[in-house]
């Protein structure tokens, strides 16, 4: 397969796999904070957010498969790893999480090993 074709179904893997987080932390988050547990559930049950997280995850499972039929497993596992950085990124956009030293280091050596390995 050309590289366009292994680009465009990382690509698609990436926004469906970052996408599924997303649209369940949307799903997770309770307004009510003194919700039981039980009520808590319920309310994410009715929520579009947790059934577009799934959709999303469906999809991912066939892009992740489709994606792993055109590259070596450590060069394929090491390039989905990117979604950790997306996320941490779009959590911190949508969320207003923090970025601590940690996060921050842990997503320079993610980048800087995709870029390693994609000079490869």
């Amino acid at each position: 397969m050309g590289s366009f074709e292994v680009l465009t179904v990382w690509v698609l893997n990436l926004v469906l796999d970052s996408g599924g987080h997303f649209a369940f932390k949307l799903a997770a988050v309770e307004s009510d904070t003194d919700a039981t547990f039980l009520t808590h559930w319920r309310h994410m049950l009715a929520r579009p957010w947790l059934w577009l997280g799934v959709l999303c995850f469906i999809g991912e499972f066939v892009a992740w498969l489709a994606f792993l039929s055109l590259v070596p497993l450590a060069q394929g596992v090491l390039l989905g790893m990117t979604s950790i950085v997306v996320v941490m990124l779009g959590g911190r956009i949508m969320f207003h999480e923090c970025f601590t030293r940690l996060r921050i280091t842990g997503m320079v050596l993610i980048v800087a090993g995709i870029a390693i390995v994609g000079m490869g």
